[in-house]
């Protein structure tokens, strides 16, 4: 008998699957090295077109996308989920916002308070 076998579709990591990633946990750039906590997920990048193509590294727009507060800074970042780690440090984030957006820190994670983003 003859099996014949079925074409696999290799997916980007990311793609079609849950975020790996959620509010109030800390996250490190693959690439820059900057830690920072996520305040939001979004199931695909939502960014526009003109803001996508100024970006370096124009990862896959169909994975989840974190709006991150950058530790030690001011700003914010939108990353992709292939260019995040999670981070293990244990360490807080210091930024200006993180008490908008946290109700506490406890064990290397933040506790999501009920504030929006955006």
């Amino acid at each position: 008998m003859i099996m014949s076998r079925r074409p696999t579709t290799r997916k980007k990591r990311g793609e079609g699957s849950p975020p790996r990633f959620v509010p109030g946990q800390v996250v490190r750039h693959r690439r820059y090295g900057y830690r920072g906590v996520v305040v939001h997920v979004d199931t695909t990048c939502r960014a526009d077109d003109n803001w996508y193509h100024k970006n370096l590294t124009q990862p896959g727009r169909n994975q989840a996308w974190y709006h991150v507060l950058v530790h030690a800074s001011t700003g914010t970042t939108y990353a992709a989920e292939e260019n995040l780690n999670g981070d293990d440090s244990g360490d807080p984030v210091s930024h200006p916002l993180v008490e908008m957006f946290f109700a506490g820190f406890q064990d290397g994670q933040y506790t999501r308070n009920d504030n929006p983003w955006g």
